[in-house]
């Protein structure tokens, strides 16, 4: 019997310190794949439905291809996809869980108080947005410089660096990178037009102080705002096509 003393293999799937793809996510993603809606997968794997659509989004955003395709039906149920992709991410995911489980099962036998050192903390951040892209261009020769990420189907993100970070992160066309952005930074209804994305409104949740609206991009991106009473966008429902907007100094960018 397993007690709380026993060695046990988990795996994430990562890029530098950014987490990926753990076994709840893949467990999410083959309940999507079998029962072909976002509602249905969410109680079969004892998610609620906003955890479960902010899983599958999560997903989406991260990778260079949508993982889940899904026509929108809300919590009553709306047709769900595991697209090739994210099939291809199911099988790499579990064949590689294989392969670590039995490694563990090799070395549980001698595994000394050493064995601390195979841990290590996982980066977590508190940004809702973490878009996946490709640096296509830097610009300015200054102390600033200006990195556009390419995120898919001409979708890109503009961000305000140091030429000291461009630097040390390797920044250079072709790299692929991560854009941070917090919830709080993307405006709907006014605020700086450095980024400005269209999007469709497709989920909206509200409290009395502040509500958090995901928009559907291009690309199978979506990127998540937080509204506050007053705003000019506090009233707009699900549904609704509006424009966000980002400032360039805003996007913080990771490398793997």
């Amino acid at each position: 019997m397993a007690n709380d003393d026993d060695f046990s293999a988990s795996l994430i799937l990562k890029r530098g310190g950014l987490a990926r793809v753990g076994l709840e996510r893949i467990a999410l993603l083959e309940a999507v794949a079998r029962l072909g809606s976002i509602s249905a997968a969410a109680k079969a794997a004892g998610l609620s439905y906003k955890g479960a659509w902010d899983g599958v989004q999560a997903l989406n955003n991260l990778f260079d291809q949508p993982l889940v395709s899904a026509a929108p039906g809300g919590r009553s149920g709306g047709a769900a996809q595991v697209t090739a992709r994210g099939q291809a991410v199911i099988r790499a995911f579990r064949a590689a869980e294989r392969e670590v489980g039995a490694a563990f099962a090799r070395l549980e036998a001698d595994l000394s108080s050493d064995a601390e050192l195979l841990w290590s903390l996982g980066l977590r951040t508190s940004a809702r947005n973490a878009l996946r892209g490709v640096v296509q261009t830097v610009e300015g020769d200054g102390v600033t410089a200006i990195v556009t990420l390419a995120l898919g189907e001409g979708l890109t993100l503009r961000a305000s660096i140091t030429r000291r970070s461009v630097e040390d992160l390797d920044l250079a066309p072709g790299r692929p990178a991560i854009a941070l952005i917090k919830s709080s930074f993307v405006r709907l209804d006014a605020g700086d037009g450095d980024n400005r994305l269209a999007g469709e409104i497709v989920d909206r949740e509200a409290g009395e102080a502040s509500a958090e609206v995901t928009l559907a991009l291009p690309a199978g991106k979506s990127l998540v705002a937080t509204l506050r009473p007053g705003d000019g966008s506090w009233d707009l429902p699900v549904g609704a096509t509006v424009e966000a907007r980002i400032a360039a100094s805003d996007v913080i960018l990771a490398v793997d």
